[in-house]
Protein backbone atom coordinates (compact mmCIF):
# COMPACT_ATOMS: atom_id res chain seq x y z
CA UNK A 1 0.00 0.00 0.00
CA UNK A 2 1.12 3.38 -0.40
CA UNK A 3 0.73 7.02 -1.26
CA UNK A 4 1.19 8.83 -4.62
CA UNK A 5 3.50 12.14 -4.59
CA UNK A 6 0.16 14.31 -6.14
CA UNK A 7 -2.55 16.83 -4.72
CA UNK A 8 -4.07 14.11 -3.16
CA UNK A 9 -4.49 10.89 -1.18
CA UNK A 10 -4.16 7.88 -2.90
CA UNK A 11 -4.25 4.17 -1.19
CA UNK A 12 -3.08 1.57 -3.12
CA UNK A 13 -2.16 -2.20 -3.25
CA UNK A 14 -0.43 -4.28 -5.26
CA UNK A 15 1.01 -7.57 -5.66
CA UNK A 16 5.07 -9.13 -6.04
CA UNK A 17 5.33 -7.95 -9.81
CA UNK A 18 4.81 -4.46 -9.54
CA UNK A 19 0.99 -4.64 -10.71
CA UNK A 20 -1.95 -2.46 -8.74
CA UNK A 21 -4.82 -4.80 -7.44
CA UNK A 22 -7.18 -2.18 -5.78
CA UNK A 23 -6.72 1.70 -5.97
CA UNK A 24 -8.72 4.93 -3.96
CA UNK A 25 -8.20 7.80 -5.65
CA UNK A 26 -10.60 11.22 -4.16
CA UNK A 27 -9.30 11.89 -1.19
CA UNK A 28 -8.56 15.94 -1.35
CA UNK A 29 -6.32 17.51 1.42
CA UNK A 30 -4.86 15.73 4.57
CA UNK A 31 -6.15 12.58 5.92
CA UNK A 32 -4.77 9.39 7.80
CA UNK A 33 -4.05 6.45 5.88
CA UNK A 34 -5.30 4.12 8.34
CA UNK A 35 -8.17 6.39 7.71
CA UNK A 36 -8.50 6.26 4.13
CA UNK A 37 -7.97 2.07 4.34
CA UNK A 38 -10.90 1.96 6.98
CA UNK A 39 -13.17 3.75 4.83
CA UNK A 40 -12.46 1.28 2.00
CA UNK A 41 -12.93 -1.67 4.22
CA UNK A 42 -16.32 0.02 5.44
CA UNK A 43 -17.80 1.15 1.70
CA UNK A 44 -19.46 -1.83 -0.08
CA UNK A 45 -18.96 0.31 -3.30
CA UNK A 46 -15.63 0.11 -3.00
CA UNK A 47 -15.44 -3.70 -3.39
CA UNK A 48 -12.15 -4.05 -1.11
CA UNK A 49 -10.34 -7.15 -1.61
CA UNK A 50 -9.58 -9.17 1.60
CA UNK A 51 -7.08 -11.34 1.76
CA UNK A 52 -8.14 -15.01 2.31
CA UNK A 53 -8.11 -16.05 6.40
CA UNK A 54 -4.85 -17.39 6.18
CA UNK A 55 -3.19 -14.67 3.69
CA UNK A 56 -2.48 -10.71 4.81
CA UNK A 57 -0.94 -7.45 3.37
CA UNK A 58 2.29 -5.97 4.32
CA UNK A 59 1.53 -2.56 5.01
CA UNK A 60 3.89 0.24 6.72
CA UNK A 61 3.73 1.68 9.85
CA UNK A 62 1.26 4.25 9.28
CA UNK A 63 -1.75 1.42 8.81
CA UNK A 64 -3.46 -0.42 11.87
CA UNK A 65 -2.16 -4.13 12.60
CA UNK A 66 -5.13 -6.17 12.64
CA UNK A 67 -5.82 -9.47 10.75
CA UNK A 68 -5.44 -9.07 7.01
CA UNK A 69 -2.96 -6.36 7.69
CA UNK A 70 0.74 -6.80 8.46
CA UNK A 71 2.85 -4.19 9.72
CA UNK A 72 6.47 -3.88 11.00
CA UNK A 73 7.37 -3.12 14.80
CA UNK A 74 7.19 0.28 15.69
CA UNK A 75 10.60 1.93 16.87
CA UNK A 76 12.64 -0.41 15.82
CA UNK A 77 14.71 -0.41 12.85
CA UNK A 78 12.68 -0.64 9.38
CA UNK A 79 14.10 1.10 5.89
CA UNK A 80 16.48 -1.22 4.19
CA UNK A 81 19.06 1.36 3.93
CA UNK A 82 19.11 1.01 8.17
CA UNK A 83 20.81 -2.50 7.69
CA UNK A 84 23.62 -1.24 5.58
CA UNK A 85 25.85 -0.78 8.55
CA UNK A 86 24.86 -3.20 10.81
CA UNK A 87 22.69 -6.23 10.29
CA UNK A 88 19.99 -7.25 11.67
CA UNK A 89 20.46 -8.52 15.77
CA UNK A 90 16.80 -9.10 17.60
CA UNK A 91 14.25 -10.63 16.32
CA UNK A 92 12.39 -7.58 15.82
CA UNK A 93 14.27 -6.07 13.76
CA UNK A 94 14.68 -9.34 11.53
CA UNK A 95 11.01 -9.10 10.81
CA UNK A 96 11.23 -5.01 10.29
CA UNK A 97 14.07 -6.33 7.61
CA UNK A 98 12.27 -9.06 5.77
CA UNK A 99 9.37 -7.10 6.05
CA UNK A 100 10.93 -4.04 4.55
CA UNK A 101 12.40 -6.11 1.61
CA UNK A 102 9.50 -7.53 0.59
CA UNK A 103 7.27 -4.63 1.21
CA UNK A 104 9.84 -2.48 -1.21
CA UNK A 105 8.01 -3.80 -4.33
CA UNK A 106 5.07 -1.09 -3.51
CA UNK A 107 7.55 1.44 -3.65
CA UNK A 108 8.98 0.37 -7.00
CA UNK A 109 5.74 0.50 -8.30
CA UNK A 110 4.79 4.09 -7.19
CA UNK A 111 8.46 4.90 -8.24
CA UNK A 112 7.72 3.46 -12.11
CA UNK A 113 4.34 5.31 -11.98
CA UNK A 114 5.95 8.59 -10.79
CA UNK A 115 9.22 8.32 -13.07
CA UNK A 116 6.66 7.95 -15.89
CA UNK A 117 4.01 10.35 -15.17
CA UNK A 118 5.27 13.43 -13.67
CA UNK A 119 1.76 14.88 -14.46
CA UNK A 120 1.42 13.74 -11.12
CA UNK A 121 3.52 16.11 -9.70
CA UNK A 122 1.94 19.03 -11.56
CA UNK A 123 -1.85 18.83 -11.63
CA UNK A 124 -2.64 21.87 -9.19
CA UNK A 125 -4.05 23.75 -12.42
CA UNK A 126 -6.72 20.92 -13.19
CA UNK A 127 -10.15 20.99 -11.46
CA UNK A 128 -10.06 18.30 -8.64
CA UNK A 129 -12.26 15.77 -10.65
CA UNK A 130 -10.19 15.58 -13.62
CA UNK A 131 -6.93 15.58 -10.99
CA UNK A 132 -8.53 12.27 -10.06
CA UNK A 133 -9.51 10.93 -13.35
CA UNK A 134 -5.79 11.55 -14.51
CA UNK A 135 -4.51 9.09 -11.55
CA UNK A 136 -6.96 6.55 -12.22
CA UNK A 137 -6.02 6.58 -16.22
CA UNK A 138 -1.82 6.92 -15.03
CA UNK A 139 -2.50 3.29 -12.80
CA UNK A 140 -4.63 1.90 -15.79
CA UNK A 141 -1.86 2.67 -17.76
CA UNK A 142 0.87 1.47 -15.60
CA UNK A 143 -0.85 -1.73 -15.48
CA UNK A 144 -1.02 -2.58 -19.44
CA UNK A 145 2.31 -2.25 -20.04
CA UNK A 146 3.47 -4.40 -17.18
CA UNK A 147 1.16 -6.95 -17.80
CA UNK A 148 1.47 -6.85 -21.43
CA UNK A 149 5.41 -7.76 -20.60
CA UNK A 150 6.47 -4.84 -23.26
CA UNK A 151 10.10 -3.65 -23.03
CA UNK A 152 10.05 -0.79 -20.84
CA UNK A 153 12.67 1.42 -18.94
CA UNK A 154 11.00 2.41 -16.20
CA UNK A 155 10.43 -0.79 -15.44
CA UNK A 156 13.39 -2.47 -16.20
CA UNK A 157 15.31 0.59 -13.46
CA UNK A 158 12.96 -0.46 -11.07
CA UNK A 159 13.13 -4.38 -11.27
CA UNK A 160 16.06 -4.99 -9.13
CA UNK A 161 13.81 -6.02 -5.73
CA UNK A 162 16.80 -4.29 -3.60
CA UNK A 163 16.23 -0.66 -4.86
CA UNK A 164 16.78 1.34 -1.80
CA UNK A 165 13.93 3.84 -0.60
CA UNK A 166 13.13 5.97 2.46
CA UNK A 167 9.62 7.80 2.39
CA UNK A 168 9.98 10.47 4.53
CA UNK A 169 6.47 10.66 4.82
CA UNK A 170 5.69 7.48 7.16
CA UNK A 171 7.09 8.16 10.54
CA UNK A 172 8.11 4.59 11.92
CA UNK A 173 8.09 5.80 15.50
CA UNK A 174 4.96 7.51 15.89
CA UNK A 175 2.73 6.51 18.69
CA UNK A 176 0.34 3.58 17.16
CA UNK A 177 -2.67 4.73 19.47
CA UNK A 178 -2.67 7.95 17.44
CA UNK A 179 -3.50 5.07 14.19
CA UNK A 180 -7.22 5.01 12.84
CA UNK A 181 -8.10 1.40 13.74
CA UNK A 182 -10.55 -1.55 11.60
CA UNK A 183 -10.99 -4.94 12.98
CA UNK A 184 -11.59 -6.14 16.53
CA UNK A 185 -8.93 -6.51 19.78
CA UNK A 186 -9.36 -10.22 18.82
CA UNK A 187 -8.38 -9.42 15.52
CA UNK A 188 -5.11 -6.95 16.18
CA UNK A 189 -4.23 -9.39 19.39
CA UNK A 190 -4.34 -12.60 16.86
CA UNK A 191 -1.65 -10.27 14.06
CA UNK A 192 0.50 -9.38 16.89
CA UNK A 193 1.07 -13.26 17.55
CA UNK A 194 0.92 -14.23 14.17
CA UNK A 195 3.91 -11.56 13.85
CA UNK A 196 5.67 -12.67 16.79
CA UNK A 197 5.81 -16.18 15.72
CA UNK A 198 7.17 -14.82 12.59
CA UNK A 199 9.88 -13.17 13.83
CA UNK A 200 11.12 -15.58 16.62
CA UNK A 201 11.35 -18.54 13.24
CA UNK A 202 13.30 -15.89 11.24
CA UNK A 203 15.45 -15.58 14.40
CA UNK A 204 15.85 -19.33 14.96
CA UNK A 205 16.55 -19.78 11.09
CA UNK A 206 19.77 -16.67 10.77
CA UNK A 207 22.33 -18.13 8.23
Amino acid sequence: MGKGDCYQNVLAICDFNMIFTFVVTGWEGVAHDSRILSEAVADPQASFPFPPPDKYYLCDATYAHTQGFMAPYRNVRYWLGDFRQRRALTNKEKFNHGHAKLRNVIERAFGVLKARFPILKRMTPFPFVTQRNIVMACFALHNYIRKEGLSDEYFARYDEPNVPFRNNNVAIDDDEDGIPTHGTAADREYMTQLRDEIADQLMHNID
